[in-house]
């Protein structure tokens, strides 16, 4: 779920999709946009399968975790760190 296995595929886990997020935050975004930008994206990548909107959630939920974004004021922006 979180790391690929053999069983789900790297973009899939939420490493993978977190990854896939980052490069879009490179000026601050809310989430609304940010889910906006992702869809749009993989929804005109071959090969891609969509994300749920639970799923793209916990790959924030983990960017955060790991230090990797940060919320202000409602805006997601990358962590200068």
């Amino acid at each position: 779920m979180i790391l690929p296995t053999k069983h789900i595929h790297p973009s899939r886990c939420l490493m993978g999709i977190g990854a896939e997020l980052l490069p879009y935050l490179r000026s601050p975004k809310t989430v609304s946009a940010l889910w906006d930008i992702f869809r749009k994206k993989r929804s005109s990548s071959r090969g891609l399968a969509p994300v749920d909107y639970d799923w793209f959630v916990l790959a924030i939920d983990l960017l955060f975790t790991l230090g990797a974004i940060e919320l202000k004021k409602g805006v997601l922006k990358r962590s200068a760190s």
